[in-house]
């Protein structure tokens, strides 16, 4: 099994940034994809940007020209990195992943979630 650990979450004043990080550890899987995901109060769970295997890369919408999706491969971390950031960015991050163990078993993964506040 896989365990995801986010971090580097916090509180950032409207125009700034902000880097997470998601920390996947465990055996026997190769990843098949990892992304992000972001719950606003009152809000569903919404898809902000994927990273593929292969290093493919894709945004919502909302965070396009802002965020940026990227994986370390030797420490096995995927990292979202947010500029621009606004008040409606404002979120619950959650790391999610999809493991490949066999032909037929994938398994999807999530982190615990990590607190994003933008506010002056």
């Amino acid at each position: 099994q896989v365990q995801l650990v986010e971090s580097g979450g916090g509180l950032v004043q409207p125009g700034g940034s902000l880097t997470l990080s998601c920390a996947a550890s465990g055996t026997g899987f190769r990843v098949y994809a990892m992304g992000w995901y972001r719950q606003a109060p009152g809000k569903q769970r919404d898809l902000v940007a994927t990273i593929l295997a292969g290093g493919r890369v894709d945004y919502a919408d909302s965070v396009k020209g802002r965020f940026t999706i990227s994986r370390d491969d030797a420490k096995n971390t995927v990292f979202l990195q947010m500029s621009s950031l606004k008040p409606e960015d404002t979120a619950v991050y959650y790391c999610n992943g999809v493991f490949q163990s066999d032909v037929y078993t994938f398994r999807t993964y999530w982190g615990q979630g990590t607190q994003v506040t933008v506010s002056s």
